[in-house]
């Protein structure tokens, strides 16, 4: 790692190797600088909060830990918890603890830790949760069942994948202590880095916990820095002021390829990114309303084209919001480049010159693919203005469904098709705007097929031990 430090600048890095197990190695020395491309906000401090994005698990794999998150190898690791257990009848989960685990302040780790993450969680799928959680149960200090009210198969997804924060444990008696506010200030986890301090829209410093039970991380000390400017992250690079920059993309990724001593690194995720209506679909006096103009949208978009110029063509262009990984991905037919048609279908709804289209919005690291959109949609007739916004503040509108006209939005976080679908399309989703009660009535449906899974498959996990299914 330190003749990494010293001599490689890559494009991206994957924070889950820092706390993969390992021989026993030295004492952790050297600093590793990360241009991230986002403005740092202390509500990536909080997984009690996470918004069903990837974005904040970069801090909360260096400051927290969780019961159970995937890491190289296992997409569901043993982590806090050594080991798990579905009942038979698929009514509970029983998590055993790992002893001797301490957080940063030197708290030991107990189930009243976890009961309590729990049931403070309100981010992304906080719904779905309280709906089918009956009760979280401390067995005994080391020891937590989860008691659900009827068998739910997709339980160990949404809680033991990063598409919720809802697994991520915080020390119940120093966030009692200093409140929701002082920990967002001064988070206190049970990961390999511990918070040093944070400079709004600046940088977030941590240093390595020596105390951590997976193992000491070999960089002592990481310094996330707040470049939401593109250029400036690779000039950065190139004046060697940062080990690692994120979201390098164009013209500027074809020049860091030519750059000596650099080294482009393509990082595939479960990522999707979309454009998407936002209230004006749902108003039938909006242009957004009429079914044929949010076609003409979809065929006035030459996909392929922005993937080469955005992202050199590493991409893959899909018709889904699911990215292919996931389980019960369906693979949507793509909608075919056609500018003539989609001048011809706003014709047909009464806008034969075009319309406003009012505004498209996004995060300003992703300004550039809004601005691509908003070009084709002019070629066909369709003017609008792209309003960029800052991360944490566009995630905070959505949420509260601010924003209006159309949106650039993604996720990378993982999960399966019904944690994407849980934010995003189903009812009372977190980036939901609006409903149709067609698609609510197939999302609330549990198969008997589904109940009979539930009710005649254990499944356990043991530390250590490949992971495998275990068959009554």
């Amino acid at each position: 790692m330190r003749r990494i430090l010293r001599s490689l600048r890559v494009l991206s890095l994957i924070l889950l190797v820092l706390g993969a197990p390992a021989a026993a190695s030295a004492a952790p020395e050297g600093q590793m600088v990360w241009a991230v491309h986002i403005s740092l906000a202390p509500v990536y401090f909080e997984p009690a909060e996470a918004p069903g994005i990837i974005t904040p698990f970069m801090l909360y794999y260096a400051l927290h830990d969780a019961l159970v998150k995937p890491m190289p190898g296992n997409a569901m690791t043993p982590s806090l918890a050594e080991s798990w257990a579905a009942a038979p009848d698929g009514l509970s989960y029983e998590f055993v603890l790992r002893k001797g685990v301490k957080f940063h302040n030197g708290d030991q780790l107990t189930a009243d830790d976890v009961k309590f993450s729990f049931e403070r969680y309100r981010g992304v799928a906080s719904k779905s949760f309280k709906e089918r959680v009956a009760a979280v149960e401390i067995v005994d200090p080391h020891r937590v069942r989860f008691r659900l009210k009827q068998p739910w198969p997709d339980f160990m997804t949404f809680y033991g994948t990063p598409a919720t924060g809802a697994g991520w444990i915080v020390p119940k008696k120093y966030v009692e202590k200093v409140g929701d506010d002082g920990f967002k200030k001064a988070p206190v986890g049970a990961g390999p880095y511990r918070f040093v301090s944070f400079t709004p829209g600046v940088e977030v410093v941590v240093e390595a916990f020596e105390g951590y039970w997976r193992k000491t991380p070999s960089v002592k000390r990481l310094v996330f820095k707040s470049v939401p400017e593109e250029s400036t992250r690779l000039a950065m690079l190139k004046r060697t002021e940062a080990d690692v920059a994120d979201s390098i993309r164009g013209a500027l990724a074809e020049e860091l390829k030519r750059t000596a001593g650099l080294t482009l690194k393509p990082t595939y995720m479960p990522w999707t990114q979309w454009m998407q209506f936002t209230r004006e679909q749902w108003d039938a006096k909006s242009p957004w309303a009429d079914r044929r103009v949010r076609l003409a949208a979809n065929l006035a978009m030459d996909r392929k084209g922005i993937n080469d110029a955005e992202f050199l063509g590493l991409s893959r262009v899909t018709a889904s919001i699911i990215p292919h990984s996931f389980d019960f991905y369906w693979s949507a037919p793509q909608y075919p480049y056609d500018p003539a048609k989609a001048r011809q279908l706003l014709a047909e709804a009464g806008y034969p010159n075009g319309f406003d289209g009012g505004v498209i919005s996004s995060d300003m690291v992703y300004s550039s693919l809004a601005e691509a959109i908003a070009n084709y949609f002019g070629a066909v007739g369709i003017r609008l203005r792209v309003t960029p916004m800052e991360r944490a503040a566009i995630l905070k509108a959505n949420q509260e469904k601010k924003l209006v006209g159309l949106n650039v939005g993604g996720s990378a976080a993982f999960g399966n098709a019904a944690t994407r679908i849980e934010a995003y399309v189903g009812p009372g989703g977190l980036y939901v705007y609006g409903n149709h009660p067609d698609i609510d009535d197939r999302y609330n449906i549990v198969s008997e097929d589904d109940l009979r899974m539930a009710a005649h498959q254990t499944t356990m996990y043991v530390d250590a031990l490949p992971t495998k299914r275990i068959e009554p």
